[in-house]
């Protein structure tokens, strides 16, 4: 009677987690979208700044190259005079593996911490329209889907396609390319409803980027950035 007792318990401890963990779910993707449709209505005030420059389209890619550290640190300074020049300034975002997703996190929700939100939202977008993406990827695709699926993996160019396509956004990067300053990632099948403008110091880092007067003080980090 005792050992009966005992098992209907943990029936019910176990069912009344699931209702919790599912109501945390609910209610995480409530203040996402909530979060979301409120800092759309801010969306310009990057791009105005950028109106003299000619995007260039982008072809989605996995990460192959990454460069050396004499030229990784030229790309930076390159990266930094175009902020300056164009009067833009960066919300920092820690070099964990995930700064691909807590930059697109920033621009979305105001926050880098809902990066884990945005990863999942892209991994389901990358699994279930499978026939856009594959081609772009030279490996088994369920093998590169599962890797992106982890934290700390870095996001490429594939990932910001998947991107633009969930979350309808054009996705917009100022690199530290020499001949490639601007990057215009556009939805596939769907008009963009916002803008999302990353910097990007090519192949090794990403941050959220904004006009300076428009950028949200910055706590002090807790972990190191990718910076000279």
């Amino acid at each position: 009677m005792r050992n009966g007792n005992q098992t209907e318990y943990s029936g019910e401890s176990s069912g009344s987690t699931s209702l919790s963990s599912q109501q945390d779910v609910e209610d995480d993707q409530m203040i996402a979208l909530v979060l979301s449709e409120e800092y759309a209505k801010l969306d310009g005030a990057v791009a105005r700044r950028l109106t003299n420059l000619e995007p260039v389209p982008h072809v989605p890619r996995i990460n192959s190259f990454f460069p050396t550290v004499n030229d990784a640190s030229m790309d930076h300074q390159r990266l930094l005079q175009r902020l300056n020049v164009y009067g833009l300034c960066e919300v920092k975002v820690s070099g964990d593996g995930n700064c691909q997703f807590r930059a697109l996190s920033d621009q979305l929700y105001r926050s880098p911490e809902h990066h884990k939100h945005v990863r999942k939202e892209i991994v389901k977008q990358l699994k279930d329209r499978r026939s856009l993406y594959e081609c772009y990827v030279p490996m088994k695709y369920k093998k590169y889907h599962k890797k992106m699926a982890k934290s700390g993996e870095w996001g490429d160019h594939v990932t910001l396609q998947a991107a633009a396509d969930n979350f309808a956004a054009k996705i917009c990067l100022l690199t530290s390319f020499r001949d490639t300053c601007f990057i215009e990632i556009m939805p596939l099948y769907q008009a963009p409803q916002r803008e999302l403008w990353l910097s990007f110091w090519s192949e090794v880092h990403y941050n959220s980027l904004y006009e300076i007067r428009d950028a949200p003080i910055q706590p002090k980090p807790k972990r190191k950035h990718w910076l000279f």
